[in-house]
């Protein structure tokens, strides 16, 4: 069974439209590959430290950490347009880790 990393933009989206999308894109992985998939419980709901503008740094490296035990990604949704997707893409291409790109 493949693990599965999802990239997803995530601003301006509630907690369950989020969580929702990411189980359609589980889905359409396992479609997509023609097998089940573990999906990477990367969704952190919160933020440890105190909110300043260093945050969204923060969950990217919490974001690389998990991408790295992955053996797909998809980007799903605007990731194009989304700073911390596009890095994470930069990532999963440069690192040889297998994508799917909405």
């Amino acid at each position: 069974m493949k693990k599965l990393f999802i990239s997803q933009p995530m601003r301006d989206l509630t907690d369950e439209e989020i969580l929702k999308a990411r189980e359609e894109i589980r889905v359409k992985t396992e479609n997509t590959i023609g097998e089940s998939v573990e999906l990477i419980d990367s969704f952190i709901k919160e933020y440890p430290g105190e909110i300043n503008k260093s945050v969204p740094v923060w969950y990217l490296g919490k974001s690389i950490q998990f991408l790295s035990q992955a053996d797909v990604v998809y980007f799903g949704g605007d990731w194009r347009n989304a700073r911390g997707c596009k890095i994470e893409h930069e990532v999963a291409k440069e690192y040889g880790i297998d994508r799917i790109e909405e």
